[in-house]
Parts: structure tokens; C-alpha cells; sequence
């Protein structure tokens, strides 16, 4: 009897690390369903769930050995190293966070230790905008659609606020010379990504000067990120250090949040700023423009 257990649990091993490998490398984002399965089954995840199945079994060399080769893969991806420039005063500081509805400016400018030229939050509720008015009355403050606030040093010109049927938003607003999008993708699981970024792509336009930053509700590996991959460059890929993820309260399970370059643009520095504050990183990058 215990042999036959032993003959199944291996067969449950095998049928669940295919499916997991599956989809992740293989079915990806091929139809909704499948979208939802990767999304749900990051990399960090199948390498621990693999672990875990080890424990059960004498002979786990295979396991362990699996669990080895994805994580050098997810390391490969995800780990980045890069010497920062010297920034100066002339170069431009952004942030974007997702505030996760507990945190307003005040908090950010805490969290990033610096008041940035350009801070960009989203889900972000807890702001008086006269009494920080009142507090920095030389910079600006704007509330935007779908709890989108922007402050910054020079005051910004708003060229258009969109939002599509499902809450995915995106602000266009110009600024410094600098053009910048604004983005919040919806993060609903009962709305197809491809909907949303059918949206949000068309919005978007490569042009020089141009800094896209938000929380795109997509792993950095989404298709549905192929046009920014090609038409800017990826702030933390470029200059960051550490792991690229954002999400999950500091464990790096995903990339959703993201600051995209346009490649006239020379990226000086990207941090990632963990914080117990939102379930999301703040992502802060230096430009040179």
C-alpha cells in the first residue's frame, strides 16, 4: 500500500510541475484563462511550490535540481546590477508609488526621502491639497482622474485625461520639456488584460522626451508590454539595482509597476524603495535631459 502512495504522490509531482512549467513558459497569456493562471504563478512561486514537493520524497535531487535551474532563470531575468552616475542638480527626479489607499503625498515624500520634481501616485486618497498648498507653496498639486495625483516642482501642463470602460487610466500631462504618461491598469481579474492595453497602447505615443510610469497590473514577461519594451527603455533594467519586482509587500513575486524611458533620454539611477506602507514599491529614477 505504502508503495502504491509513493507510485501516486511521484505522479502528482510529475502532473503538477508540468502544468506549473507549462504555464509559465509555454501557455503564457495565449487566452484569458491562461492569463490568469500565469499571472497568479510567478516564477519565485513555482520554484518555492517545487521545494516544498521535495520534502515529501527521499530522492530529491531532481526537485532540487529543478528548483535550481529556475532560479538561476528567474535571477537572469529579474536580479539587476549596475553602477549608479552622478546625479546633479540640473537632472530630473520622478517617482511613481501605488499608495494602496492608506498613503498621500506626505507619506511618499517620507518614503522617498526627497521631495521629487515629479511624484506621481495612484490609488492614493489621503490628500489635503490646500493644506499642502499651504505647506509648498512654490510646487503644484493636482487631483486626477481615479485617485491619480501629481505634484511637481514646475507647474504641468494636463493635455488629456482618458479612462477606458474598465478604470484602466492613463494622463497625459507635459512638463520641465519632459512629456509624461500616467498610467493605472485595472487590476481586475474579471477584465481581460488584452482589453486594457488595447487601450492603453493606442494612448501612448513614441516621442522624444517622454517618461511613461504607473502601475501596469501586467508582469514585466507580458506580451501586452512588447510595445513599451521596444519604443523606451525599462528604468530599473537600465539603472536599478536588486530585484526588478514590486509586488507583493516587499517579497519579489512581481513586476507590475514600471518607469519606461524614452531612449533620447540617458537613465542616471533607478531605485526601488521597499515599504511596509503599500503592498506596492516605490520606484524612483534620475534622468538626464
Amino acid at each position: 500500500m505504502f508503495k502504491i502512495l509513493k507510485i501516486l504522490y511521484w505522479i502528482f509531482n510529475v502532473v503538477v510541475i508540468t502544468a506549473l512549467l507549462a504555464i509559465h513558459f509555454v501557455l503564457k497569456e495565449r487566452s484569458y484563462t491562461d492569463s490568469i493562471n500565469f499571472y497568479a504563478r510567478p516564477l519565485p512561486l513555482i520554484i518555492l511550490i517545487v521545494v516544498l514537493l521535495s520534502l515529501f520524497i527521499k530522492k530529491r535531487k531532481y526537485h532540487l535540481i529543478l528548483a535550481g535551474i529556475l532560479l538561476v532563470i528567474w535571477l537572469g531575468r529579474s536580479f539587476k546590477i549596475h553602477i549608479p552616475e552622478t546625479i546633479n542638480a540640473s537632472d530630473l527626479e520622478v517617482v511613481f508609488w501605488n499608495a494602496s489607499r492608506e498613503n498621500g503625498f506626505e507619506e511618499a515624500f517620507i518614503e522617498s526621502e526627497s521631495v521629487p520634481d515629479v511624484l506621481v501616485l495612484v490609488e492614493s486618497e489621503k490628500n489635503n491639497l490646500e493644506k499642502l498648498q499651504s505647506k509648498y507653496p512654490n510646487y503644484f498639486f493636482y487631483k486626477l482622474k481615479n485617485e491619480i495625483y501629481i505634484f511637481s516642482k514646475a507647474e504641468i501642463n494636463i493635455k488629456s485625461e482618458n479612462t477606458s470602460k474598465y478604470n484602466s487610466t492613463v494622463i497625459n500631462f507635459n512638463t520641465k520639456g519632459i512629456n509624461f504618461y500616467a498610467v493605472d491598469a485595472t487590476g481586475s481579474f474579471d477584465v481581460p488584460r488584452s482589453w486594457e492595453f488595447a487601450f492603453i497602447n493606442a494612448i501612448i505615443k513614441k516621442e522624444p522626451k517622454t517618461i511613461v510610469l504607473g502601475d501596469f497590473n501586467v508582469p514585466f514577461e507580458s506580451k501586452h508590454l512588447n510595445k513599451m519594451k521596444t519604443a523606451f527603455n525599462h528604468a530599473f533594467n537600465k539603472k536599478g539595482n536588486g530585484f526588478r519586482e514590486t509586488w507583493f509587500w516587499n517579497l519579489p513575486l512581481l513586476s507590475l509597476d514600471h518607469i519606461w524611458v524614452s531612449k533620447d533620454l540617458k537613465i542616471l539611477k533607478t531605485q526601488k524603495i521597499g515599504t511596509f506602507k503599500s503592498d506596492h514599491s516605490m520606484l524612483k529614477t534620475y534622468v538626464k535631459y
